[in-house]
């Protein structure tokens, strides 16, 4: 699931990049005072599944955010985080009395309650973990965009049963030097011989059998060019910039390929399969023909960008607007043969008001942002540049739901969602929503 640092694809508007550690402590409501739940023992009766990777159970009324169980389970449930008083306490399952039919053993050893916080669903199987996901992706829409939605979670081609998929992670390094993993909602880092997430060359790369001395973390990035992954160690050696350089990256739609630069610390798919399987259901759902006008917003290094202005060619034109500087200069590099595509550094919303001051229309647009979504404001301003067709990529299903929503205030209606399982064995999922004017 963050990191405090701009990345390929979005830049100042950043989408933290999923990673195999656990994420970082959050502010949490809680009452002044509560005497401290933490270490009670609870034994509950497993509810549904929530968005964020835990199960929502009760005890004696206190709500519960149970990881590492399944809905319908009876479990005991040990509080990690929490006072009386609080609206909610966290909890891990320590020990399953009455298991679901879709729990199995899970395949990592340091999958489980108190270790590794980067998985959340090991413990079920791969079709399990789908349908949770299609589930939380369904409640979203119905809770926050009020839309009953249809959808099954389609697995992403590439991985070996939901392992050895992650083709960049970033390994925590403790004060012995040693990489790992952090542990769930932590700055504690769990030593480990092995991810079974990441692909071959990411552990093959000697990250984890290395000591590293006065370094917090080490980026690994198994990317298409260069043969070898990519080490970039943070804080960055003297008279290094920390951006590990460029590498390259491969995409393709049907017979089509293309080949794309991007920095090694910036952010592209991290699943092998990720940027082709969403660069073609993105065009195919998009629609784009020759002489459209299309924007693409969030546009990272192009992974779209490219392709929609060969598509859209002689006459059409498109324009990728990008907060990351260094992300347009690859994306001026990815499509520097195409004399119809235009780049623009700057944030999301100023670009766009930009434009509409201007009175710029657009045919299509494609958004892809981070995981915060695009905000309301940003679908206002799509919505007044009047595009028959907008085609919405997005890694957070509450963020994609509260933006659906804003765009029906602007006159577009949901037309087709999908999901896809581009992070196994995780709570993550990807969506493509398709908006369309209404009639």
């Amino acid at each position: 699931m963050s990191e405090g640092r701009p990345n390929e694809r979005t830049g100042g508007e950043r989408r933290p990049r999923e990673r195999a550690a656990g994420s970082e402590r959050r502010p949490r409501e809680r009452a002044a005072g509560g005497e401290s739940l933490v270490g009670r023992e609870w034994t509950v009766e497993v509810g549904p599944v929530a968005h964020g990777g835990h199960c929502v159970a009760r005890h004696e009324g206190q709500v519960v955010f149970v990881r590492h169980t399944l809905p319908g389970e009876r479990v005991v449930a040990r509080v990690t985080e929490g006072r009386v008083g609080d609206s909610f306490v966290r909890a891990d399952a320590v020990e399953v009395l009455e298991a679901a039919p879709g729990r199995v053993p899970a395949p990592c050893p340091y999958a489980g309650p108190g270790l590794c916080g980067g998985c959340d669903f090991q413990h079920a199987s791969v079709g399990t973990q789908r349908a949770l996901k299609g589930a939380v992706v369904r409640e979203q829409f119905a809770r926050v965009a009020g839309l009953d939605v249809d959808v099954e979670v389609q697995p992403v081609p590439g991985d070996a049963e939901g392992l050895r998929w992650r083709t960049r992670v970033e390994f925590a390094v403790d004060e012995a030097g040693r990489a790992g993993l952090r542990r769930h909602r932590s700055r504690e880092v769990v030593p480990v011989d092995d991810c079974l997430i990441a692909t071959p060359g990411v552990i093959d790369s000697g990250v984890l059998d290395t000591e590293w001395p006065d370094v917090e973390s080490v980026d690994v990035v198994d990317a298409a060019h260069p043969d070898e992954p990519v080490l970039v160690p943070l804080p960055p050696a003297e008279g290094s910039d920390g951006s590990g350089g460029l590498v390259g990256e491969l995409a393709r739609d049907g017979d089509w390929e293309g080949e794309y630069v991007v920095g090694a610390r910036g952010f592209w798919q991290v699943h092998p399969g990720a940027a082709t399987t969403f660069l073609t259901r993105v065009v195919a759902l998009l629609g784009a023909e020759p002489g459209d006008r299309v924007v693409d917003l969030f546009a990272g290094a192009g992974l779209f960008t490219m392709r929609l202005g060969e598509l859209v060619a002689p006459d059409g034109f498109v324009l990728g607007v990008e907060g990351d500087r260094r992300a347009v200069e690859n994306g001026e590099r990815n499509t520097e043969h195409l004399e119809n595509v235009e780049w623009r550094a700057n944030r999301v919303d100023r670009e766009l008001r930009s434009l509409v001051s201007q009175g710029v229309t657009a045919d299509l647009v494609v958004l892809d942002p981070p995981r915060t979504g695009a905000g309301k404001g940003v679908m206002a301003l799509v919505g007044e540049l009047g595009p028959r067709r907008v085609v919405y990529v997005a890694c957070d299903p509450a963020a994609l739901a509260r933006d659906v929503r804003a765009a029906g205030e602007q006159g577009y209606a949901l037309a087709s969602l999908e999901a896809w399982d581009a992070f196994p064995m995780t709570h993550h999922v990807e969506c493509i929503a398709v908006l369309e004017r209404s009639s």
